[in-house]
Order: C-alpha cells, then structure tokens, then sequence
C-alpha cells in the first residue's frame, strides 16, 4: 500500500538486520513515552548515532495530543485496536459491495463498528488520561474512524505525529458516508480556538528546545573554559615559584660576594 508521507513517521520499520532493527526498536520505545519526555529521549537517542542514522533521529517529530492518544492504544491497548480495525474492514467491505450493487447488508457490520470506535475511544482516552494527556474527543474518533476505514491496516501505526483526517486517503474513494452537519458557530470558535493554542505551543515548545540546546552547548563551552583557567593559574603559580627561587638565588649569591 502507498505510504501516507505527510502523516506518518518517515523512518520505516525494517528487519533487515540487527543495527537496524534495533534502532527501530528504539524509535518505537519513543513513542510510547509521556509527550513530556519525548524530545529529550529523542535528542539523547540522536547524540548515540552518527551519520544519517542519528540525523533521522533528530527529525523525528513530537506527537500531538491526538496522535499520541492513538499510538498508546496502540502499543498499550492491543486488542481494542485490532478490533477496531477488524470491525473496520467488515465495514468497508460491505459498503463497497452494496455501492456496487451487490447484495449486502451494511447494518451489523455498521452495528459493530460504532461499538468497535466507541471502545477503542474510550480506552484511549483511560491510557491518555493516566499521563494527563487530554485530546480532542471529536478529533479522536475521526481519526480513528479514519484509519479504520484504510483497506489494509496503516503500516505505521504506532507512530503518527499528526491528527489523520478521513478525508486524505485515497482509500475510501468509492464510499460515500453522509456528509457531517455543519459545525455550529461555538464549535467554529472552539475549534479556531484550539488551533491557535496548538501553533502557541509548538513554538514554546520549539523555542524551549532550541533554548535547551543552546544552554548544553554554552555548559560544554564553560566547562572547556574553566580547565583552561585552571591550568593557566597552575602554570601562573609555578612561575611565580620560579621567580622567587630566582631571587633568592641571586640574594645569596650578592651576599656571598
């Protein structure tokens, strides 16, 4: 299946080999931590590799809210995801085969999927809920809505840094699920309001990253800085020792003469 590069991690899974496999093992590790502790996971991960390896890292992206919600029930509610994404399949199935023509009834599958979606939200939000992690109950259940409908399960899954909209795949071309009403002017404004809230915090969030590493660096530099002062004021001490022994020296010999 086709690779969803503008929603999904662009570091793939491999088996190839150990190097490999580990680091991937690694990646994964990331992103079932709280969102508090990824970047630092992140950048310490990053200083262990060289090469391209460690720049991949580097450009590995902090989840939102929702994404994040999504990867931990994947890594920590299995079952309610495999469910979903079982009841999913049924669902599409006979929804492409009653457009078709054919004779399917879409009511059980339709039954079963809305308690499959229902489920899988309510886990997240209990695995969310224990890091004080609260997202978007809307924007949750489109997204995995959205990824349930996908004709194989996402390749990536466990790793989305950004929210998965119905609309983008390509996938659901030939189903026609009833347009969504339209928003009302409060869930416009609350809706406006979150994004604005979600931009503030991507650049806190990146002005403190930036800050972080720049403080690193300026320790590094201190630290270079204070050895050096220290040899400086040991040579300095050991001169001045010189120069008095020198004197003293001279003293003795002036007074011998």
């Amino acid at each position: 299946m086709p690779r969803l590069a503008f929603h999904f991690l662009h570091v793939r899974r491999s088996t190839h080999n150990s190097v490999v496999g580990d680091r991937d093992k690694q990646v994964d590790e990331l992103y079932q931590l709280a969102p508090d502790e990824f970047t630092a996971a992140r950048n310490a991960l990053a200083k262990r590799l060289t090469g391209e390896a460690a720049r991949d890292v580097k450009a590995l992206r902090k989840p939102n809210a929702v994404a994040w919600a999504v990867n931990q029930l994947y890594w920590k509610a299995r079952p309610a995801w495999d469910a979903l994404m079982k009841a999913g399949q049924a669902l599409r199935a006979a929804q492409i085969a009653a457009l078709k023509g054919k004779k399917s009834d879409v009511r059980e599958p339709t039954a079963k999927h809305r308690k499959a979606l229902a489920d899988a939200i309510t886990r997240a939000q209990q695995v969310a809920s224990k890091t004080n992690v609260n997202p978007n109950h809307d924007q949750l259940a489109r997204m995995l809505e959205a990824l349930s409908l996908m004709p194989e399960p996402p390749e990536e899954a466990g790793r989305f840094v950004d929210i998965v909209q119905p609309s983008g795949f390509s996938a659901l071309a030939g189903v026609k699920p009833a347009p969504p009403p339209p928003p009302s002017s409060r869930e416009v404004a609350k809706q406006q309001k979150e994004k604005q809230d979600e931009k503030l915090l991507r650049q806190a969030e990146a002005r403190l990253e930036k800050a972080t590493d720049a403080l690193a660096e300026a320790r590094d530099t201190a630290d270079v800085a204070k050895r050096a002062l220290n040899r400086a004021e040991a040579d300095l001490a050991d001169a001045e020792r010189e120069v008095e022994a020198a004197e003293a020296e001279v003293k003795k010999r002036r007074e011998e003469a």
